[in-house]
């Protein structure tokens, strides 16, 4: 029997790990609330077509199929082989997988949104909190398997939407104790780049191709803009592009020169302004850049683009997003706007980690053991122990009458800081003895006045 293993790419999470995790999820989710967002859940698959074709060239690769079960193909032995042949050519087949596991959950959402879209009060402004798979290659910070938190709005064009989406990564960091950098571009602005580069058309070539500098360097990315057919000319002035540094003053001032001739490069820079002049109204502790880099490499992105990095660490983006003005004219529904961001749960939690910013209460589970001592003993315990869980204090009482060292041994492991101990004696006074097991203080205690005592 071979050695059981889990799938590259995915984790098993213990309880100190899930304690962890919940405490980034309750954070957000909180925030989330508070900014007037609702909670919705999507299934783990979705159709193939729905997913296909909306994530650019590289994400569609990432892609990870379903093969059909047998019910599918009940009867279609000669379909399936030729469905496998064109897969192995490196071609889909519905004859072999017509589903598969959401990719992201900005997509079911804008077809939930798209299948909704008569019901919904507008703007619709939702969050969710669920896993999704990618076949990427497994590394630190970039798992298989793991979760995203979003927040959209759909159906209103306003800025406002931008500008409280930054505010609300801004207020869920400072609430995690993590500093970061905010950074913003425009896709207009790399629109109007395309067009002096010799069409829009180009701009896709060229979101993807910058959308790697951070991992390959600026001479790879030259690199690839050569062989996605840009000219030596047009690949210098990307070049000029990327390097614009300064305040976020002197970037605009740069961007307003360069595109002084393009609408839609103005337009893209006059929205960068209005997120950059009002972000301290709206968290007077963000730190927003403006990062003309950053590209998003998604083909959905219409407007403004936002991704976070945690400082102090080497890790990539533990949350991103951006405007895209015609989602749900993917399927059927054209014209409704939309803006969402995301979190990267995993990256945020490694990067808590390394940086020890986890609360110490963070761990809190059982927080009283009462040991077994026989049986008289246990069952008053046990009565006891019900009275307290009602009163919402977390407590356990051990399985089974064994000596104290045992007992004692599986409250350290389980980081339970309080023991409760009722023996013959103790259950005779109507009293028990509650130890501190970081201090080594106890104290006897009534039955009665077992409920208000503190076991913080």
């Amino acid at each position: 029997m071979s050695k059981p293993s889990l799938p590259q790419g995915t984790r098993d999470f213990d309880a100190a790990t899930v304690r962890k995790r919940n405490y980034i999820f309750t954070t957000i989710k909180e925030v989330f609330e508070l900014y007037g967002f609702q909670p919705l859940e999507t299934p783990a698959m979705e159709n193939l077509d729905t997913l296909m074709g909306k994530y650019g060239e590289e994400g569609d690769k990432l892609i990870f199929k379903i093969l059909n079960n047998g019910l599918d193909n009940a009867g279609k032995a000669d379909k399936v082989k030729a469905g496998f042949e064109n897969v192995m050519a490196g071609r889909s087949s519905k004859d072999i997988t017509e589903r598969a596991l959401r990719y992201d959950l900005t997509i079911p959402f804008a077809r939930y949104v798209a299948m909704n879209y008569n019901q919904l009060t507008l703007p619709f402004k939702r969050y969710q909190l669920q896993p999704v798979w990618r076949a990427d290659r497994p590394q630190k910070g970039r798992y298989r398997e793991f979760y995203q938190c979003d927040a959209d709005v759909v159906g209103s064009r306003s800025l406002i939407n931008e500008l409280e989406l930054a505010a609300i990564y801004a207020t869920v960091f400072q609430k995690l104790d993590l500093p970061v950098e905010i950074r913003i571009n425009n896709r207009k602005i790399l629109t109007a780049l395309a067009a002096q580069c010799g069409g829009t058309e180009k701009m896709i070539d060229i979101a993807i191709a910058i959308d790697k500098l951070d991992k390959i360097g600026l001479d790879k990315v030259k690199e690839e803009l050569a062989g996605r057919g840009l000219s030596d000319s047009q690949t210098l002035l990307i070049q000029q592009f990327l390097e614009i540094g300064g305040t976020n003053e002197e970037k605009l001032a740069r961007l307003k020169s360069i595109f002084a001739g393009n609408s839609t490069g103005q337009e893209g820079v006059r929205e960068l302004e209005y997120i950059i002049e009002r972000s301290q109204i709206a968290n007077p502790k963000s730190q927003i850049s403006i990062d003309v880099t950053l590209a998003r490499g998604l083909n959905y992105y219409t407007g403004t683009i936002f991704e976070v990095k945690a400082l102090g660490v080497q890790i990539g983006s533990i949350g991103g997003g951006g405007r895209y003005d015609d989602l749900t004219g993917l399927f059927g529904v054209p014209d409704v706007p939309g803006v969402g961001i995301s979190f990267g749960v995993d990256r945020i939690y490694d990067v808590l980690t390394e940086l020890n910013l986890f609360p110490a209460d963070v761990h809190n589970g059982t927080r009283l053991l009462f040991f077994n001592l026989g049986i008289a003993e246990a069952q008053k315990a046990f009565e006891l122990m019900q009275e307290l869980r009602s009163a919402g204090i977390a407590c356990e009482l051990f399985h089974e009458p064994v000596k104290f060292d045992k007992q004692f041994k599986y409250a350290d492991k389980k980081a339970i800081p309080y023991v409760a101990i009722l023996g013959s004696k103790e259950l005779e006074a109507g009293e028990i003895i509650i130890k501190n097991l970081h201090s080594g203080e106890q104290k006897q205690v009534t039955f009665g006045d077992l409920g208000n005592y503190s076991f913080e």
